[in-house]
């Protein structure tokens, strides 16, 4: 796959589809391309030109931890540069779960640049800030504090960093410890900010102000719970909202094959609301 240079960072990436409108796609996590190439590929099918990417410190992406912002604004300015490089602005932008936060700040950083949105799984609540703060960052702190820049490259995330780019190693182990720290502990503290806002990332009076279109599927789990994403359509001023998951899972997360499994039906009603977006 390609390699783009972005802000100094090498980033991975891939194009399907050959003509229509540019959708740009982020996954869900820290998950690497495959976790958006089977949706991505369905949304192509329908004319579209699907931009999909290792964000930095995912995929075969280089690691960098490092930035005084948190690490979703850094990746919603590497998109919109990558974008930029593509000849792809303004694309319409979405992603699920950590993907849809990095979509809304795309548009609230970079208005001129989208034409819509289509956001799924959105994360909201104390529970979903709490859980995915020590995923994403404490566990890391804890590794660096107790083992060094050695112990973090041992853990499984860093690990497959690793194995999808050697030199990411490289990179991590002359990494300054108190600084990794640092940086892991600001955005960290960031993301827990979040727990009071109605989702995470962004400010009723913030998500008020985005203006552009923006389809909206709830979640159907502890962490994406519904009432978020129905919270999130009645703020932002043009969105419809698809409820393809009545069934709560009272769990962490659901499972993600039923989401699999939806990715034709999603697709094709992403299409369609890119259409009328175009035309309204």
């Amino acid at each position: 796959m390609p390699i783009a240079k972005v802000r100094g960072v090498n980033m991975n990436y891939k194009i399907l589809g050959d003509r229509g409108p540019w959708v740009a796609l982020s996954p869900g996590g820290r998950r690497d391309i495959s976790g958006i190439e089977l949706l991505a590929s369905c949304v192509a099918e329908r004319g579209h030109r699907v931009v999909i990417f290792d964000r930095r410190n995912c995929g075969a992406s280089d690691v960098v931890i490092d930035g005084d912002d948190s690490e979703y604004e850094i990746w919603a300015d590497d998109i919109h540069e990558l974008l930029r490089q593509l000849g792809a602005l303004p694309a319409v932008v979405g992603g699920s779960s950590s993907g849809c936060r990095t979509a809304l700040l795309f548009a609230l950083r970079h208005p001129e640049a989208v034409r819509a949105l289509l956001l799924w799984r959105v994360t909201g609540g104390r529970f979903a800030c709490e859980r995915l703060a020590q995923e994403y960052y404490g566990q890391y702190i804890a590794a660096a504090k107790q083992g060094g820049m050695a112990a973090v490259c041992e853990m499984e995330h860093w690990k497959e960093r690793i194995a999808a780019r050697p030199e990411n190693r490289a990179a991590l182990m002359k990494m300054d410890v108190g600084r990794f720290i640092a940086v892991m502990s600001h955005w960290r503290d960031y993301f827990l900010k979040g727990a009071d806002l109605p989702v995470i990332g962004a400010s009723e009076e913030e998500l008020k102000s985005i203006k552009v279109p923006a389809c909206i599927v709830p979640g159907n789990d502890n962490t994406h719970g519904r009432q978020t994403g129905e919270t999130l359509g009645r703020l932002l001023q043009q969105s419809e909202v698809h409820v393809l998951f009545p069934k709560h899972y009272d769990e962490a997360l659901s499972p993600r094959e039923e989401w699999d499994e939806k990715a034709g039906e999603m697709a094709a009603f992403f299409a369609d609301f890119i259409k009328r977006a175009a035309a309204s």
